[in-house]
């Protein structure tokens, strides 16, 4: 049903494929699920989206995390600069990391703990680059700190590490990257508040940081400050974090998740904290998830969207704030690709191009121009040019998104 390269996978039937397939310009029609965003976007052989690529931002703004250059709140779309090389997003609590086609790297927000990467902890409202390399591949960040892999296969992080969250053996506040290990064979990693984890090109899991609610997955509550192995098996394929929670998918298109289960987060129809990975369900045709503060969200190569856990402000998309402890479908539609589960509310993509939110509307986060949360999901304005969603396990009300248009 789906084959395995660095970083995604992909359904059985591919698209159409007009144009280049190494390059710029080309296009595709039909779906192709791809778990990883990056090799989506240009981390493989097929075509990457047609360019411009310009990132647009809303919602909260306190720290300049919109990266506008100022720190008001914005309630609807406020494109950022208006550079149109923007491949990879993540935004996190305060802060995002953008990559672009260039394969730099550009943050913008609270410098605080050093999270930005730029050598110091300053804030900045509007994107600067870290240092001067090219090959920057993929991202993730959480809280205070942040983590990417490089397109040689290396794996670096950097920010906040009182519980070893940066992986480099120490609890050091690191304001600039610093490898983790030697090794250049990571594929995808992702963090949550204060523990991260990433999967390698031989398909194992790997995590460390903070593991109170055994959201390391090792079987214990042992706090570890490198990376330590996720059981034995090479059949991982991607791994999302949630703020204390792991939800991962393996090659057989399995849902897997561990860590904590106050909500009933963890798909397991109880609130049982789970320090080994436990499988969600039974079905065998998961294509991607995002997690979030106390749930997630799940979409199926059916293109249908799941979700479960925690519903404040209406954010499981059930038309109510009732929290789920299983597996829920959002509506009957079978067009979702691409979704980005947050503290308070969802972001998801359809086929079509177009963006949904729903949940907590504070600070403008719905991007709707108002401030009214939504228990459904409601369209973005009227734009079909959406390309890419932070997947990250955002706390903040404040995101930055990317259109092809």
């Amino acid at each position: 049903m789906s084959s395995r390269f660095k970083g995604g996978v992909v359904s059985a039937t591919p698209p159409t494929i007009t144009g280049p397939t190494g390059g710029e310009g080309g296009s595709a029609s039909g779906i192709w699920y791809v778990t990883n965003v990056l090799s989506e976007e240009g981390g493989s052989t097929w075509p990457k989206a047609p360019l411009p690529r310009q990132a647009w931002g809303w919602g909260e703004n306190s720290a300049g995390q919109l990266g506008i250059g100022d720190s008001a709140d914005k309630s609807s779309p406020v494109q950022i600069g208006s550079l149109i090389t923007w491949a990879n997003i993540t935004s996190a609590n305060t802060h995002t990391l953008l990559v672009k086609t260039d394969g730099t790297l550009w943050v913008h927000g609270d410098g605080s703990d050093g999270k930005l990467g730029t050598g110091n902890t300053t804030s900045v409202s509007s994107p600067v680059q870290v240092g001067s390399l090219t090959n920057w591949e993929s991202t993730g960040s959480a809280y205070n700190s942040s983590i990417a892999v490089k397109t040689d296969g290396t794996l670096w992080a950097w920010g906040a590490n009182d519980h070893g969250q940066v992986g480099d053996g120490s609890t050091t506040v690191r304001s600039s990257p610093v490898q983790i290990g030697e090794l250049t064979n990571w594929a995808t990693a992702d963090m949550g508040t204060y523990h991260a984890f990433a999967t390698k090109d031989d398909g194992t899991l790997w995590s460390w940081g903070r593991n109170r609610y055994g959201q390391l997955g090792v079987g214990d509550t042992t706090s570890y400050s490198s990376p330590v192995q996720v059981g034995s098996l090479t059949t991982w394929l991607l791994a999302r974090a949630g703020t204390y929670e792991v939800y991962a998918i393996k090659t057989d298109g399995t849902l897997w998740c561990f860590g904590r289960n106050t909500y009933g987060q963890l798909g397991q129809s109880n609130t049982t904290h789970y320090s080994s990975p436990v499988q969600i369900g039974s079905v065998s045709t998961w294509a991607t998830a995002s997690g979030g503060e106390g749930g997630f969200a799940a979409i199926k190569e059916d293109g249908s969207l799941w979700v479960c856990g925690d519903s404040e402000s209406g954010r499981t998309g059930q038309g109510n704030t009732t929290d789920v402890s299983a597996m829920t479908q959002v509506g009957s539609l079978t067009t979702w690709y691409k979704v980005s589960y947050g503290a308070r509310f969802t972001a998801s993509l359809k086929t079509d191009g177009t963006l949904w939110t729903w949940g907590y509307a504070g600070q403008g986060g719905l991007g709707h121009g108002n401030t009214t949360s939504l228990s459904s999901p409601v369209q973005v304005g009227s734009l079909t040019s959406w390309t890419v969603i932070p997947a990250s396990s955002s706390l903040g009300q404040g995101r930055t998104y990317i259109k092809s248009s």
